[in-house]
């Protein structure tokens, strides 16, 4: 346990992670079992994402909207591989009002039938189309193993629904919306991902095809942070979701679905955290940068505070801070309360300071300090920022790739999966039987199959399709997959 009250990585990750939200003020458990409190801390974390994304996804030409949160239980059944996915996740509403419903409602584990129900009464011409609807809500599936944003009974995120009058226009949408989950993961969050297809056994429930993007956590296990679904014609034909082409005949539409979840807030403390705390990529930092005055006089007290005001001079309009001036707290008090919570700067400015006319600044993550000149703090800050960014990124990918391994018969691969934490990549047939095998001897499973070099998305650091034989079966195999323990 360290200083901060925290369980170090090594000793246990699980506790560790557990260890950060709650003394970090992230989230909490709620008196509903599997369910979850987000504190401001942590809230404020999601309405980073939330602008961020939800810029990237407007600049992709959507637009928000909002469904309802119950779903007549008939619209679930409509669609045969849909329910079977997830009627074991579902909550049902039986009674409203005192009185037993006519139908159950379910609430809403995901919206592809509500809302395609609604595509059905506005969809009628080629002219309609594309559909491009996104929607951040709330979505409930009763999952009986829970953990705070990784995995809860009821979640935040958002959800795009799509309608399109090709095959080929849907599978487009498919893999620019995946590319916007790269990119904000990779831009933002710092979070280095790979980018490629689920296979049959992983992909949704409903989905003709469904891409993913996996990162690596600290542990060396898999977090899926992002899924495109390409859902074909599998909901609109169901849902009579149509349109009358140019010719006057009428087609049914191409459709698609995407999201991500407040588990990216879980992602960012797993993949960049330390045993002092949570650590932040600047990008999505609520505060960017905490300023720490220090006196132990009253007149210590009035000449810092006078300097402050030529210190906010340099900050405003530049980064989002916040002044640290409480009384009832010593200075190392504050610095490890600041660093539990993952500010990725400290400035601390004392009397020495006020006599220099500078000040200190710490960065979070390598604990680094720099004397700066006070016509230097506002360049300096945004620089020291921008480096912590790139840093963070760096350090993940070459995390990721230290833990990434290559087998090529089933032995090596047990080995390396059960005693070297991390990914592997091996040849695999196609087949459910082999896929089925490893994860039940293993606990492994394919992340993600990796695009092909004639797909125009690139999945980072796989290796180039080669001939081989399935590590299970020895059958022939014309690439590796990527396989790894996941959350």
């Amino acid at each position: 346990m360290s200083d901060y009250g925290i369980t170090s990585r090594e000793k246990d990750f699980s506790q560790w992670y557990l260890d950060i939200v709650q003394r970090a003020e992230l989230g909490d458990h709620s008196p509903v079992r599997g369910c979850m409190v987000i504190r401001p801390n942590g809230y404020a974390i999601w309405e980073k994402m939330q602008a961020a994304l939800d810029g990237m996804i407007k600049a992709t030409g959507h637009r928000n909207a909002y469904f309802p949160l119950f779903i007549p239980e008939s619209f679930l059944k409509k669609e045969a591989e849909h329910v079977e996915g997830f009627a074991p996740e579902c909550a049902v509403v039986t009674h409203g009002g005192g009185r037993l419903l006519e139908e159950p409602l379910m609430i809403r584990p995901t919206s592809e039938t509500i809302i395609y129900h609604m595509y059905a009464k506005w969809i009628q011409s080629y002219r309609d189309l594309p559909v491009l609807i996104n929607q951040w809500a709330n979505v409930v599936r009763w999952e009986m193993r829970t953990r705070l944003f990784l995995r809860t009974t009821e979640f935040l995120w958002q959800e795009g629904h799509t309608a399109h009058a090709t095959p080929e226009e849907g599978e487009e949408e498919t893999r620019r919306m995946l590319d916007v989950y790269r990119r904000f993961a990779e831009e933002y969050m710092a979070l280095p991902v790979l980018m490629g297809k689920k296979t049959a056994a992983e992909k949704f429930a409903g989905a003709l095809r469904t891409y993913s993007i996996e990162a690596m956590m600290q542990d060396g296990k898999a977090l899926q942070a992002g899924t495109s679904h390409n859902l074909g014609q599998n909901f609109s034909r169901p849902f009579e979701v149509r349109f009358q082409d140019e010719s006057q005949q009428w087609q049914y539409c191409w459709q698609t679905s995407w999201g991500v979840s407040t588990r990216l807030i879980g992602a960012l403390i797993m993949a960049h955290s330390d045993d002092q705390g949570l650590v932040l990529p600047p990008r999505l930092a609520p505060i960017e940068v905490v300023v720490v005055p220090i006196w132990s006089s009253d007149e210590q007290q009035q000449a810092v505070r006078a300097y402050l005001e030529e210190v906010r001079g340099q900050l405003d309009g530049r980064v989002s801070y916040h002044i640290d001036d409480r009384d009832q707290f010593k200075p190392g008090w504050k610095f490890a309360e600041w660093e539990l919570k993952g500010i990725p700067l400290r400035l601390e400015v004392g009397p020495r300071d006020v006599a220099k006319r500078g000040a200190v600044l710490v960065r979070r993550d390598t604990r680094e300090k720099q004397m700066l000149s006070l016509e230097d703090v506002g360049t300096a800050v945004r620089e020291a920022l921008d480096h912590m960014q790139r840093d963070l990124f760096d350090r993940a990918l070459a995390f990721r790739r230290e833990h990434t391994y290559m087998a090529d018969v089933y032995d090596d691969f047990q080995t390396t999966i059960s005693e070297k934490p991390g990914f592997t990549w091996a040849h695999w047939c196609g087949g459910a039987d082999c896929e089925t095998r490893v994860a039940q001897e293993t606990k492994a499973t394919i992340r993600t199959v990796p695009f092909e070099p004639e797909d125009g998305l690139e999945t980072q650091d796989a290796p180039p399709p080669e001939q081989g034989r399935c590590i299970v079966c020895g059958q022939p195999s014309l690439r590796r997959v990527l396989w790894g323990k996941a959350y």
